[in-house]
């Protein structure tokens, strides 16, 4: 169960540096090879290190990223290779994410991370008053 929840909080490592704008935060939480990967909300997949650190430099610029809230995390661990499974809100749109992590050198770090539009169907309910982490 440490695996899982060491995954957990590398994970909330990950929405702390959003929500903060942090970008070396961000950066130091992927992993320093090539081979990641991310797909934001509405972008074509970015492969690569530098790729990838430049969205999240891009994003972080932004105010609005101080509004990410995340909710529902569900962890899954298999050998060295790790997912977490959330639900992200930023102001009213709430979007579904999977942050990929591997095991690297002892610490979780980041491989993946997609996001996407839930739609209003789908939407789970949140009761007023909730907090969303």
């Amino acid at each position: 169960m440490a695996d899982h929840d060491d995954l957990l909080a590398r994970n909330a490592l990950f929405y702390a540096a959003f929500a903060q704008g942090d970008i070396d935060s961000m950066s130091a939480l992927w992993a320093k090879d090539e081979n990641i990967s991310c797909v934001h909300p509405g972008w074509t997949a970015l492969v690569g290190r530098k790729a990838v650190i430049a969205s999240w430099r891009a994003i972080l610029a932004n105010a609005e990223s101080s509004n990410i809230l995340f909710r529902d995390p569900y962890a899954i661990v298999s050998g060295s290779e790790g997912l977490v499974l959330c639900i992200e809100a930023i102001n009213e749109h709430l979007l579904q994410a999977s942050n990929h992590f591997r095991l690297i050198d002892g610490a979780w770090r980041l491989v993946h991370h997609q996001s996407s539009p839930i739609s209003a169907a789908q939407a789970p309910a949140v009761p007023p008053g909730t907090s969303l982490n």
